[in-house]
């Protein structure tokens, strides 16, 4: 009789010994997959056929929200769209492949401080006379997870100015430069 006791007792232990390891095993997995969370992001803006658009944005978690910092050049002197749009898709020449402006609330075409805006809305780019642009601004909206993650969508640079008010696009023009928004190195 206590043979057998024993034996249960011990098989109990095992038993619960494998389950709690088991619970560590899966809580740690779920851990390691979700991974440290995303602060930095990065795209490399490459010409659309027949274009010279080129160069880099940046994206970084900050207390305000994401700071985005572009420096591009190649351009026309004067404003262009500035855009994430909703795929990171740059393989058609045109760069159309990159699909509509990223609008998973649905909302209207606006500027970047509009309340009720597409979330890839970013404005406008202004070139210098050297066709040079550089831009900085913290945008709330954006996220590097959830519904409304900028990860791997891409990122179009204009040929003309964004009217911010022209549905569903700004009206403004063909796309000169394509890129697609990756995790950055922090």
């Amino acid at each position: 009789m206590f043979r057998n006791f024993f034996a249960v007792i011990a098989v109990m232990g095992i038993l619960f010994w494998g389950c709690e390891q088991h619970e560590d095993h899966d809580h740690n997995a779920a851990a390691a997959m979700k991974g440290p969370g995303i602060t930095k992001a990065v795209c490399v803006i490459h010409p659309t056929e027949g274009n010279t658009a080129h160069g880099v944005v940046t994206f970084t978690q900050t207390d305000a929200g994401i700071k985005i910092v572009a420096h591009i050049e190649g351009l026309t002197p004067g404003k262009h769209g500035f855009h994430i749009h909703q795929y990171g898709d740059c393989s058609l020449p045109n760069g159309k492949s990159a699909g509509g402006h990223f609008n998973p609330e649905g909302m209207p075409h606006a500027g970047l401080d509009a309340a009720k805006r597409h979330v890839g809305d970013m404005g406008n780019l202004v070139a210098d006379e050297n066709g040079v642009a550089h831009y900085e601004q913290v945008d709330n909206i954006l996220a590097f997870s959830g519904k409304d993650s900028i990860i791997g969508r891409g990122i179009i640079i204009h040929a003309g100015e964004d009217d911010l008010t022209s549905q569903p696009t700004g009206n403004a023009g063909s796309r000169v430069g394509c890129g697609v928004i990756g995790i950055g190195k922090s």
